[in-house]
């Protein structure tokens, strides 16, 4: 036997072993040689097996457990597993569901939901009321399919008269009188969280030391934001609230004040989410949030996917992006939906549990200024600052997600999916604008070192030298604003005058950019374009100015034109012979399939990577039949570059969260430091570990090949390794053990945690042995 001298010898040695031990102690919920229910033969739309496999998979989550989430990348049916769920849950009594979806997806679910469900009732929840505006529908309403079409007819009623029991024994008692059939009540993301109006509560003492002043009201002292008094025109930009430490000179426990409260003066309304948490708790049987990554956040909508968990039995959360490249992403979503398990762990709600969970599954980077300093006791000044990295623990995917989530990639779906490819594409600048963008980067950095600290100065040379190499001109002085002592007030300082670069110019990312799209429509392709900036520097318009002038017919998606209306925007614009289409990435985001674009060119990416994966995935379908390509350009050595490259690094976490551990495109601008991901994809990417599931992946393959005869173009790329609770995506060198699962779909399902590997507590939740921790299967 050769030497093994390093750690990844040793796993390439025993990769065998490692597999089969991995699928001995990690049985999937739901294995692939699993019988299925025989109800999924009732649904009108026959699934996919790998979809067949992840609603065996909840609806088996759910016999334990009152939470499930299905993170299937888009275009992978996750309409279909969810409500395929229910279906076989529900094991043929009637039941009620409530779906809480983004408000361009209602009548798409609507329409979804009939075609696949048998003997199903649709009802909208339009708002809470029945009076108001006579052109706009109030209250519940029941929708019917229409020839492809959702209208509204039928039953008409409202959440007030649905709690009510009336002469039965209770309301579900009376709703089962009404409609003995499965119902499904559908709400919109934005209507969900109505509520009431606000306005701002201060006071303007008419007396006193702060005569004329803003003052909160329970404390009778202005409101200090950034060393500075808010005046009455700064309360109108945002709603306002402080943090109270101290009352006189007594000191007490921190008193959260909000500096908000109800309008009394115009129409009393209540948010329909919050309705049923407080009036109709178990009414509802099953609970489907769609896009939950979109509710991650401290806000009404957050809120309300808090509600609906604790008011329903049964409750899914679906998703094409769990992660966003930070580990924090999931405090506020796996508190809502586990928040029993999170404190079993040891962790509160808000920030200082945050912050022990960054510590325990993140990465934290603690830099240390040493500065000179005066005075007598020593010679140096020590600041130290910690800030969060991409990153995240594989412990994480092992303590909560494995038992939580089903993970389906569109590679399991369908065998005819064509070849995906991701393109990073760096231009280097022209001398001018390369001069140009050394002066204004020179101009921020001395700005930086003058007023240490200043968000104003931060945020400005953020958005500023993203935005110059696109759009040179025009940007004018950049203004800073800090706070004076002795005027007690804030005053504007000059941070830098950016170079005016001539507007007629064609720089040479456009040039690249031009020539990127000729080729791509030489071949027949038409070409989606995605930028960021389209408020005062329009750089979509300069684009679209620029494409038109070299006679390409080019059109701009605004975000003037409503969301439910942009799927037959686009099909205008493709019978009108458009060859290029032009917005940002935020406005196709979820929802629209993009079949007709097989080419998506990341002109300007932003920093949210959930957008960034939704979007780059708006082509690559089912009913795709062309090669997919997605292409991120960029300035060379500018701060896009940064941008990119963070990008790549928060996706390669996101990635690996998800159990994929591949290496191509975007995610590779950046290779993994972390040395679990690197010994995790030298497993992979060199003897891999799914030889012993082998015998399980042909079977499935062989599923496949009957519903998909054709050979498959899918896996011309890379290959997929599986195993129960993790997906491994690896490119073999020929002649390597995992060849044989080239030909293989994948797809991951809830793992069981096996009680024999429950050691002793660590910060309040089990250990796990160092050889099952190792590889983020704990």
């Amino acid at each position: 036997m050769p030497e093994l001298s390093t750690i990844y010898d040793y796993m390439r040695a025993h990769a065998a072993l490692l597999g089969q031990r991995i699928l001995e102690e990690y049985p999937a919920l739901h294995q692939f040689d699993d019988a299925v229910s025989p109800r999924i033969e009732g649904l009108l739309r026959t699934p996919f097996p790998a979809q067949a496999i992840a609603i065996m998979g909840v609806a088996k989550r759910w016999q334990k457990a009152r939470t499930a989430m299905v993170v299937a990348e888009c275009g992978t049916g996750k309409t279909l597993i969810s409500l395929g769920a229910i279906h076989v849950h529900s094991g043929g009594c009637p039941f009620t569901a409530l779906a809480m979806v983004p408000p361009h997806l209602v009548e798409k679910w609507a329409r979804e939901a009939f075609l696949t469900l048998p003997g199903l009732r649709v009802f909208l929840i339009d708002d809470l009321r029945n009076g108001g505006d006579e052109n706009k529908s109030h209250g519940v309403n029941e929708v019917r399919l229409r020839q492809g079409r959702i209208v509204r007819e039928g039953l008409h009623t409202t959440l007030s008269e649905l709690r009510l029991r009336k002469d039965s024994l209770n309301s579900r008692k009376r709703w089962l009188s009404v409609c003995g059939r499965p119902s499904l009540f559908i709400v919109g993301r934005e209507r969900a969280k109505l509520g009431y109006f606000w306005r701002h509560a201060f006071r303007i003492p008419r007396s006193g030391p702060y005569v004329g002043c803003i003052v909160n009201s329970e404390t009778g002292k202005p409101v200090i934001v950034d060393d500075s008094r808010l005046t009455a025109g700064e309360f109108e930009k945002l709603k306002i609230a402080e943090t109270i430490e101290t009352r006189g000179d007594k000191s007490c426990r921190p008193l959260h004040s909000p500096l908000w409260q109800a309008d009394s003066d115009k129409i009393r309304r209540m948010a329909p989410i919050e309705f049923i948490g407080r009036y109709m708790r178990e009414w509802f049987d099953y609970a489907i949030c769609d896009e939950i990554h979109q509710l991650a956040g401290d806000t009404a909508q957050g809120n309300a996917l808090g509600t609906l968990a604790s008011c329903t039995d049964r409750i899914v959360g679906l998703t094409g992006t769990l992660l966003g490249g930070y580990a924090d992403d999931l405090f506020n979503t796996l508190f809502r939906l586990e928040a029993k398990r999170m404190k079993e762990h040891g962790y509160e709600w808000g920030t200082p549990g945050r912050s022990s969970f960054i510590q325990d599954y993140g990465v934290l980077e603690t830099i240390t200024k040493v500065e000179p300093a005066n005075n007598a006791c020593s010679k140096a000044k020590a600041t130290s600052t910690v800030r969060r990295k991409p990153g995240a623990s594989p412990l994480l995917f092992g303590e909560f997600l494995m038992q939580l989530c089903a993970f389906v990639f569109l590679e399991d779906i369908s065998g005819e999916l064509p070849p995906y490819e991701e393109t990073y594409l760096s231009v280097p600048m022209d001398a001018p604008m390369r001069e140009a963008y050394r002066e204004l980067e020179e101009d921020m950095r001395k700005a930086l070192k003058a007023h240490r600290g200043n968000r104003s100065v931060l945020s400005t040379m953020l958005n500023t030298l993203l935005l110059y190499p696109d759009h040179p001109y025009g940007i004018g002085t950049l203004y800073g604003t800090e706070f004076d002592p002795e005027l007690k007030c804030r005053v504007k300082f000059i941070i830098a005058e950016p170079r005016d670069l001539p507007e007629d110019h064609i720089y040479s990312k456009e040039r690249r950019l031009i020539e990127e799209i000729k080729n791509e429509l030489a071949e027949g392709r038409r070409c989606q374009i995605f930028a960021v900036y389209t408020q005062k520097h329009d750089v979509t318009a300069r684009l679209q100015r620029i494409l038109s002038n070299e006679g390409l017919r080019t059109a701009v998606l605004r975000a003037s034109v409503d969301t439910s209306k942009r799927e037959a925007w686009y099909a205008r614009q493709v019978k009108d012979g458009v060859q290029v289409v032009i917005c940002h990435p935020k406005l196709v985001e979820t929802g629209l399939d993009l079949l007709d674009f097989p080419t998506i060119i990341f002109y300007e990416s932003g920093y949210s990577l959930h957008t960034l994966r939704q979007a780059s995935r708006r082509s690559w379908r089912i009913g795709q039949r062309r090669p997919v390509r997605v292409k991120f350009l960029c300035s060379e050595g500018t701060m896009q570059t940064s941008c990119l490259r963070l990008m790549g690094k928060k996706l390669l976490v996101a990635l690996t969260m998800e159990g994929k551990f591949a290496g191509e495109g975007l995610q590779s601008i950046d290779e993994d430091d972390d040395m679990l991901s690197a010994m995790a994809r030298e497993l992979v990417e060199r003897n891999g570990i799914g030889d012993t599931a082998d015998s399980i992946w042909r079977a499935l393959s062989t599923e496949h090949q009957e519903l998909f005869p054709t050979a498959s173009h899918s896996n011309d790329d890379a290959s997929s390794i599986e195993l129960p609770g993790i997906l491994l995506d690896a490119q073999p060198d020929p002649g390597s053990l995992v060849e044989g699962a080239m030909d293989t779909a994948s797809i991951v399902v809830f793992g069981q945690r096996p009680q024999s590997l429950l050691g002793k507590k660590r910060r309040g939740r089990p250990a796990v042995p160092e050889q099952a921790s190792l590889f983020g299967f704990s």
